[in-house]
């Protein structure tokens, strides 16, 4: 069977898709140094959806990579991780918004980023903008100090070609996006390219 086409979400822009118990999601940074920002839904009840706090509760540590799961807010794993090139990704930051542009970037009239474009693509399933939580920031670098507790977001780690491969573990709703905040994509916007490799052929 020849591989499932590439897709790819353009510059600060998002995109969403159903997913099967068993499908895996390929999300990959074309050019390096670019993050997506990925949540998801239970596609049979939408006020189940991916919890950070529960994923590292239950893998006891920050930065998630291969082998690990990742949870919804009733503990019921949804991804498993099966494959990370890069190693790095962020799950503790919030998607940025049209506020966080004009507090932090002073965007006299802010843009709507990845909270934004989570929200428009997630629409068709009736879910807005109040209901997108902590995403899970693929290729995003972020780090803490032990002493201080300062938080830094540093340019991604991720190389051109870099990729993270999900298996779903239940029908799901997924929203992804090319994130739109400078800080966390070296102050350059890129595309994410994604394939989808189906559990059963359609």
């Amino acid at each position: 069977m020849s591989p499932a086409p590439l897709e790819r979400i353009p510059p600060c822009s998002g995109r969403a898709i159903e997913l099967e118990t068993g499908d895996e999601l390929v999300v990959i940074d074309p050019q390096g140094q670019q993050v997506s920002d990925l949540t998801a839904f239970s596609r049979d009840d939408l006020a189940e959806y991916l919890s950070s706090g529960r994923s590292i509760d239950y893998a006891a540590r920050l930065w998630l990579s291969t082998g690990d799961t990742l949870y919804s807010n009733r503990s019921r794993p949804m991804f498993t991780i099966l494959e990370d090139t890069c190693g790095r990704h962020d799950f503790t930051l919030t998607p940025c918004s049209k506020e966080m542009f004009e507090k932090l970037y002073d965007e006299a009239e802010g843009r709507p980023g990845c909270e934004g474009n989570l929200a428009s693509a997630l629409a068709p399933w009736g879910i807005g903008r109040d209901r997108i939580p902590v995403a899970f920031n693929i290729f995003m670098n972020v780090t803490f100090d032990a002493a201080s507790g300062a938080v830094a977001v540093l340019p991604p780690l991720s190389k051109a070609g870099d990729h993270i491969r999900l298996r779903a573990e239940m029908p799901l709703v997924v929203a992804m996006t090319a994130c739109s905040a400078g800080q966390s994509n070296n102050f350059s916007y890129k595309p994410i390219d994604y394939r989808i490799d189906r559990a059963r052929a359609e």
